[in-house]
């Protein structure tokens, strides 16, 4: 199955989208001249413009390649990834986004240090914001090692390592020019061409089975390898054992509520110069989102279709795959050439923003507040972020090489669940909760943090899973390896609500002197606006 496609086509249109990307990127760094402009855009961005840039940051490689993969294979339990990612949107839109765009500047950490004691918040913060930022790094270096081995036939782990390590470098050189600025656009531009790609070839698979969905199903459901009229219903996944289903659950809870805890979509917030802008984003976002999970779920059943599962587990990339081979299924090398060019754009581009997401937050949170106790001298802060992305890329090139041949969507999950478990509990109790401390909010985030680190670490994912033929489905290969003792593969079910309790409890459990007053001001400033900054209220 490796032999898909030309791989010169495949190169020269993954060269001419760097090229072009690359080119926008120095024309948006030209203006890059403050901190703000480095690390929110100079918060020059509209509500439609950060909207679409949002849905380019959120529609990952696990979206395309990972959701679509998920349903060719397992049908309705492979779209509750995109109806999860979806639901997700409505907490951040209703919970936080106009919120937290009227009381932070750059990072999550500006509004958890608000009305808290900074220097420890601010640290506890930037520590969640790098793991997030880790485990979401690692899906999309996974997803560009399948996908270029699929497209280049190379088969040697070796050479999906040297493509893992020019993702990488790629990615540094777009933070490293452009900053927030340009990382934006290019953000735009991946958005708008994965949308019109996915569309196409929605439009393309309808019209092989007379625009009939009815029609589409019964031949995925006929074709050879597929899980049958399990494809149509729940179970085909998650359902064989009262531990799946735990699974499914577990899973549902980290995607609903992750994404309101995602560092790299908050980071977007403060791009627009107004909460009503901050709104506006926000509901782009949903409707470009809403239609592309649409679109997955034509292009899942599909590829089960067309392509058929046991093309798909041959190829390399495996589960990650099957929206490629059904490009080239339907429109041959040129077609595979420009969705396999997306989908890397896709990975480019969300690694950028992840990687200046992960800068700001250390030299921001970290260098500037915590080590230099906000005196910082101009530019140093800038400095110490552009450093910070050269170490972000080197270990997301060796995290992704460990990953690689991981399904990309279920490496995100994880992302999520630490995202739900670290950040959100703390970022709601402190909007919402006048009596909520910083012993509470060092309780929450450390406690969430660790015990999804320990509880993954414990758990199948890394050790001790393997298919029905005996080969190994987790990060560890060997499959003599076994340390495992957490049966559920995603933690959010243990650890999303621990990180609730722990805030509540470290909270109830010692009061902070003119917290309560504090936390007026902070209502008063998240509901108007009054006092953010480029505050325009309406």
């Amino acid at each position: 199955m490796t032999d898909v496609g030309e791989p010169l086509v495949n190169i020269a249109i993954f060269t001419l989208f760097v090229a072009v990307t690359l080119v926008v990127v120095l024309r948006a760094s030209r203006s890059n001249r403050t901190t703000a402009d480095f690390y929110a855009g100079g918060r020059s961005f509209t509500g439609p413009q950060n909207g679409i840039a949002i849905a380019g940051d959120y529609l990952s490689a696990a979206s395309f390649l990972g959701i679509a993969g998920a349903i060719a294979l397992y049908g309705y339990d492979g779209f509750l990834y995109s109806i999860g990612f979806l639901v997700a949107w409505l907490v951040a839109l209703l919970l936080v986004a106009e919120l937290l765009r009227n009381t932070g500047r750059f990072t999550m950490a500006d509004v958890l240090s608000f009305r808290l004691r900074e220097r420890p918040v601010r640290l506890a913060a930037a520590i969640s914001t790098l793991a997030v930022t880790f485990f979401y790094l690692l899906a999309q270096m996974a997803g560009a090692g399948g996908l270029v081995a699929l497209l280049l036939g190379i088969d040697s782990s070796a050479g999906q390592n040297v493509v893992i390590a020019v993702v990488g470098a790629l990615m540094i050189l777009y933070v490293l020019i452009g900053g927030m600025k340009g990382t934006t656009w290019v953000q735009i531009i991946k958005a708008c061409l994965l949308v019109a790609g996915a569309g196409a070839m929605t439009v393309w698979v309808l019209a092989r089975y007379g625009f009939n969905l009815s029609d589409l199903l019964g031949a995925a459901v006929a074709a050879p390898g597929s899980a049958g009229e399990a494809l149509l219903g729940p179970g085909a996944q998650y359902g064989a054992t009262e531990t799946s289903r735990l699974n499914f659950l577990s899973l549902s809870l980290a995607l609903v509520f992750g994404t309101a805890g995602l560092p790299h979509v908050l980071m977007r917030f403060y791009t627009v110069p107004s909460s009503r802008e901050a709104r506006r984003s926000v509901v782009w976002a949903i409707w470009i989102i809403g239609f592309f999970y649409l679109f997955t779920l034509v292009l899942g059943y599909g590829a089960g279709a067309l392509v058929g599962a046991e093309a798909i587990n041959a190829a390399p990339g495996k589960v990650n795959s099957a929206a490629p081979l059904l490009a080239y299924e339907l429109g041959g090398t040129l077609l595979l050439g420009i969705i396999a060019a997306v989908a890397f754009a896709t990975i480019l581009a969300v690694v950028a923003g992840l990687a200046i997401t992960a800068s700001a937050s250390f030299a921001h949170d970290v260098y500037a507040q915590v080590i230099k106790r906000g005196q910082v001298e101009p530019g140093a802060e800038v400095r110490v972020a552009r450093l910070t992305v050269l170490v972000i890329g080197a270990v997301a090139i060796v995290g992704g090489i460990f990953a690689n041949g991981q399904n990309v969507a279920f490496l995100v999950a994880l992302a999520f669940a630490v995202a739900a478990s670290a950040n959100l509990p703390t970022i709601l109790y402190s909007l919402f909760w006048p009596r909520f401390t910083t012993r509470g909010a060092l309780w929450s985030m450390y406690g969430g943090l660790i015990s999804c680190l320990v509880l993954i670490t414990f758990s199948p994912v890394v050790s001790g899973k393997v298919d029905a033929t005996g080969a190994s489905l987790s990060m560890i290969r060997d499959t003599s390896v076994d340390f495992s003792w957490f049966p559920l593969e995603n933690p959010g079910l243990v650890t999303i609500p621990l990180a609730f309790f722990l805030g509540w409890l470290g909270s109830v459990t010692g009061r902070e002197r003119g917290n309560e007053h504090r936390a007026a001001q902070m209502e008063v400033r998240s509901l108007t606006g009054a006092g953010a900054e480029k505050a325009t209220q309406h």
